[in-house]
């Protein structure tokens, strides 16, 4: 962080006392506990440590499987959630386990390293699996599943803010780290997910955003929870005060930079497979869990590659099947989200989004217009926008985020897309077979 602000300001050339206000976005769902001198415990474990699956099945099973946890808390929690990472402390370093005196997220911590204070915000705090995403508030009793009742796990939850929030000025260490001022105050921040949603405009109901970065995500903004008991819907909060309806899979561009390696290829051949090869991969068909899959709830899965035969099996249709099974993950998910509704305009982040071709491909996909923010990190962007927003506030100004995030929100105009007629038959029927083969192999829909 003192190296990203540092190098912030001095591109930017601008003198430190002019910077009023700052925010983080932070990685969701990774546990950071400190000890009673506020000293980190272990390294964080993160968002997409998969090594707590059999935790989560056993909390999820202890509170009476996934419908009393839906009546509970009205989200379900899967294995990435913060909540799995603390039984599995529990479980398996119960010295550590006992120390605990804090449970922060990671944009939680470098709130506390920046400010002193304990605290957390909606959105972030949403992903934990031990706060009700309705009512905003911690859900303490889905700890005692966990420290037996003993309380010790709730008393060490910080304080939640509001998404509008000031944490407090910058302590003098921070601020003498960083070459800024203790006059600057930091805002709340939140998730890199519900700041990317900030970052592209997504703060009003109809906009969607697709990130294809490592994982991939799909969301957008309600103004009323939306609630799936399934699970497969995250429910989570948006951090503007409204909630943020998001599929998040493991696997997006992991999986192309390392088909593009084993084919002895750079990125580039992406684009040049997409190009040279029709939708459907010529019939081969990517199921891409690499690292498990949290879209489907398969976090011990593997990849598997269906459909080769002598004809097909060439370098292009190979990378094409694997794009195409990162991207048919994601639209799966934005069907969920958005039901029967086609969405007109989709702002697409991340990697993946870099690439004429496959923004073209999401844009035959679902028939929407593809646009790119003109800056490549929304969730940086993100927690800019809500700073203005929050010290806006609390100077009185009250400006409202969709206002602001109108006026930061600058779109790439050579990479926006428009969809190919005549394509997305193509691709539906292609969708189709990868839903087949998922039923297949893993016996999800």
């Amino acid at each position: 962080m003192v190296t990203a602000v540092r190098m912030a300001l001095a591109e930017a050339a601008v003198p430190a006392s002019s910077v009023r206000c700052l925010g983080v976005s932070g990685q969701q769902h990774g546990l950071v506990v400190l000890d009673a001198a506020g000293a980190v415990i272990r390294p964080a474990k993160l968002w997409n440590d998969t090594e707590t699956a059999p935790d989560n099945e056993r909390l999820v099973a202890a509170l009476g499987g996934p419908a009393a946890w839906y009546a509970k808390v009205g989200i379900i929690p899967l294995t990435g959630y913060t909540i799995s990472k603390l039984a599995f402390l529990a479980d398996r370093e119960p010295d550590n386990f006992a120390r605990i005196a804090h449970i922060l997220l990671p944009h939680d911590y470098l709130n506390h390293w920046l400010t002193g204070r304990f605290v957390a915000e909606y959105g972030d705090a949403s992903g934990t699996g031990f706060f009700d995403v309705r009512t905003r508030t911690w859900a303490p009793e889905v700890l005692s599943l966990i420290d037996r009742g003993s309380g010790h796990l709730a008393a060490a939850l910080p304080e939640l803010l509001a998404p509008d929030a000031i944490v407090g000025p910058l302590t003098s260490a921070a601020a003498e780290a960083l070459g800024l001022s203790t006059q600057c105050l930091v805002a709340v921040g939140g998730g890199d997910n519900m700041m990317g949603a900030v970052g592209t405009g997504n703060v009003r109901e109809g906009v969607v955003t697709m990130g294809l970065g490592t994982s991939a995500t799909v969301y957008t903004y309600s103004d009323t929870p939306v609630l799936d008991p399934v699970g497969a819907v995250a429910p989570f909060c948006s951090s503007t005060g409204g909630w943020l309806p998001l599929v998040c899979t493991m696997n997006a561009t992991n999986v192309t930079s390392g088909g593009a390696h084993l084919l002895g290829r750079d990125i580039g051949f992406v684009s040049e497979a997409l190009d040279a090869t029709p939708p459907g991969a010529g019939g081969i068909t990517m199921l891409p869990f690499l690292n498990g899959e949290r879209t489907p709830d398969l976090p011990t899965a593997r990849g598997s590659l269906l459909g080769l035969s002598a004809v097909n099996m060439t370098p292009e249709n190979l990378m094409r099947a694997m794009v195409e099974g990162v991207t048919f993950g994601v639209l799966a998910g934005l069907h969920r989200i958005m039901g029967d509704r086609a969405p007109e305009r989709v702002f697409m982040i991340g990697g993946g989004a870099r690439a004429k071709p496959w923004r073209q491909m999401v844009a035959d996909m679902t028939g929407a217009e593809i646009v790119v923010p003109a800056s490549d990190e929304a969730g940086c962007l993100g927690a800019a926008i809500q700073s203005i927003w929050a010290s806006g506030r609390a100077s009185g100004a009250g400006e409202d985020i969709g206002a602001i995030a109108d006026r930061c929100v600058a779109l790439d105009s050579s990479k926006t897309t428009e969809p190919i007629a005549g394509r997305k038959a193509a691709y539906d029927e292609a969708f189709a077979t990868y839903k087949a083969r998922l039923t297949q192999i893993h016996g999800v829909t």
